[in-house]
């Protein structure tokens, strides 16, 4: 069998799941389609506890994400495969447009940000990943990927954020620019917040 052919079949008794086990569809098409919106939630709510720690680990993810997604481009323009639905019957849980299926973009977004995290803070980590493996398989499920796409969408986003956290971890010079945008945002964060807070100090008083 050819590797074209196990990625079909393993496609296959995923995608079936839909019709099988239909009671977990709602729950497959909310990790398909919206799960990813925890991640960015996620970020928002780690960066804004003002650790520095936490506020590098966001900078990194990010940053991550931007490689990861650019590379996928790269990748999808030489690569290009159709969705299954294009060119298979599936089981099609939720819309989507017939782009291009790999890799995964919403693999690559859910573990470069659950493995920046990881790296970081290990309990947390777990937790995102084990969601990150959710989104991954419910795209197969839901008829949009086939999990060739979703596994590779995995391997770049991981090793995006292992190799831009093993970038500043190795470059003094790099880490030192990241450690001044950080300062520079922090700084303006707080003229900010004393601009905002003037006003209030003025009508108490």
């Amino acid at each position: 069998m050819s590797f074209t052919q196990l990625d079909y079949h393993w496609f296959q008794l995923i995608n079936q799941l839909g019709n099988t086990l239909p009671a977990l569809n709602p729950i497959i098409r909310l990790l398909a389609s919206n799960a990813e919106y925890v991640f960015y939630l996620g970020i928002i709510v780690y960066w804004f506890s003002r650790q520095d720690i936490k506020r590098r680990m966001v900078a990194e993810s990010v940053l991550s994400a931007c490689v990861a997604v650019t590379f996928s481009g790269i990748l999808a323009h030489f690569f290009y495969r159709d969705r299954p639905f294009v060119t298979h019957n599936v089981i099609q849980l939720i819309a989507h447009p017939a782009n291009a299926s790999f890799p995964s973009d919403h693999a690559i977004g859910a573990f470069v940000i659950a493995t920046s995290i990881w790296i970081h803070r290990r309990q947390d980590g777990k937790l995102w990943l084990a969601l990150a493996s959710g989104i991954a398989f419910s795209r197969v499920w839901t008829g949009v990927h086939y999990p060739s796409d979703v596994v590779g969408g995995a391997v770049i986003g991981i090793a995006a954020a292992v190799l831009i956290h093993q970038l500043f971890k190795r470059s003094s010079l790099a880490l030192e620019w990241l450690t001044k945008l950080i300062h520079w945002y922090e700084a303006a964060e707080s003229r900010i917040w004393r601009r905002n807070e003037a006003p209030r100090s003025t009508v108490n008083k």
